[in-house]
């Protein structure tokens, strides 16, 4: 069972706590699709918050498009993208919902026992060309803001998928859609909200991929001394902020924080001077380890370097193999 932790007398609005750590579970996977959120008055008992606060926190995730609300039964984690089987909206497939559906099962059931496409698309055309017109052209999308988080996904897709991925801000995703009709976009559950709004329209579908739970670096945070320095260093400024609440929301002032991207050099040198664990991501732990190299002479005990799990989980990442037919 997940666990929430408020940190009382912080600057954080306790809303503001609980809301972070309740969007890190569902885009972490913590709470898959369909999961039941606790109740209000469970969440009371484990947090300490009234509950007025955590139904607050509740309809700022009905209205961030992540959880449905439903009346008598309570707060459940949204089907979001291609979760839900939203596909391309052509009239007939708006005609004939339940033939389409029957097409789609049908064609994974022989997937499954091993008929290639080619093979199966002489029995259902349609689907498999609509299939192949998504695999074409795969697109990344995070705000510009965050455009890290994306850089993060690229990466990570091009080397398990074996394909060229696009990274796309997502403000000008739209735009970029308008050129071409077909492809699959991919996009953090973060962002996924505002990728669907955008491409739904276009009748481009849309594949929310689950991020990394960080379960290990959690532990070995909690377990920390006291005024221990830690350094967080990533190329999206949207992780280093999320990790900073939550991080806090465990520890309060016990744990001294500082952050960097990975671009950043004179963040990045304050960090490896002063941390004794630096936490980072894959794409930049080389940089993490140059920066600790050539300040050897600056420090007097090098710091523990710690690097993470892929951002993307193994499970998404086998999902859109399974969906671009690249299995």
């Amino acid at each position: 069972m997940v666990q929430f932790h408020i940190q009382p007398d912080s600057e954080i609005p306790a809303s503001t706590q609980l809301y972070n750590q309740i969007r890190f579970a569902i885009a972490s996977r913590q709470f898959p699709p369909g999961h039941r959120l606790p109740s209000t008055r469970q969440l009371a008992m484990q947090t300490g918050l009234h509950r007025n606060t955590i139904s607050k926190v509740y309809r700022q995730l009905e209205e961030s498009g992540v959880v449905d609300a439903q009346a008598g039964s309570g707060i459940y984690v949204r089907a979001q993208g291609d979760e839900g089987g939203a596909k391309s909206r052509s009239p007939i497939l708006e005609q004939h919902p339940q033939a389409h559906k029957l097409v789609q099962k049908s064609l994974d059931d022989l997937l499954t026992q091993g008929c290639s496409l080619s093979q199966a698309r002489e029995l259902f055309l349609a689907e498999i060309d609509w299939r192949l017109r998504c695999s074409a052209r795969v697109l990344v999308t995070a705000p510009s803001q965050d455009i890290g988080a994306g850089e993060l996904m690229v990466r990570e897709l091009e080397q398990a998928l074996k394909i060229p991925v696009q990274l796309v801000p997502l403000e000008e995703l739209g735009q970029i859609l308008d050129q071409a009709r077909s492809g699959t976009v991919v996009t953090s559950r973060y962002f996924i909200g505002e990728a669907e709004a955008i491409a739904a329209p276009k009748s481009v579908r849309v594949i929310p991929v689950d991020i990394y739970d960080y379960g290990k670096e959690l532990h070995l945070l909690r377990g920390l001394p006291r005024d221990s320095c830690i350094g967080l260093v990533s190329l999206s400024s949207g992780i280093l902020r999320a990790a900073e609440v939550i991080l806090y929301s465990l520890r309060g002032d016990e744990l001294l924080v500082m952050t960097a991207q990975a671009e950043d050099a004179y963040k990045l040198k304050a960090v490896v001077r002063s941390a004794q664990v630096i936490i980072s991501d894959q794409a930049s732990f080389e940089t993490v380890k140059a920066a600790v190299q050539s300040s050897r002479e600056d420090i007097i005990r090098p710091p523990q370097l710690i690097c993470c799990d892929n951002y993307i989980g193994t499970k998404s990442i086998n999902l859109l193999k399974r969906e671009l037919g690249l299995e």
